[in-house]
């Protein structure tokens, strides 16, 4: 059964490029802010998993948090 959760997502590249007032190379300014984004998977541990393939810490992205929602 698939469960719905919601992640909060950041790019700290893209903070620390708007905090010097400059740009990231690739993407928007918009996000140095938290993007929240609908997951659905059958385990918490399985939307960590699409979401860290999705939105890599190699690329700068930051999880802050997934949690179930209904």
């Amino acid at each position: 059964m698939q469960l719905k959760f919601e992640a909060a997502i950041y790019n700290e590249e893209v903070l620390a490029a708007v905090q010097d007032g400059e740009h990231h190379r690739n993407l928007s300014d918009s996000w140095a802010e938290t993007h929240y984004f609908d997951v659905y998977a059958t385990s918490l541990e399985q939307a960590w998993e699409k979401m860290r393939r999705k939105y890599s810490a190699e690329r700068g992205f930051v999880i802050k948090a997934i949690d179930e929602i209904d």
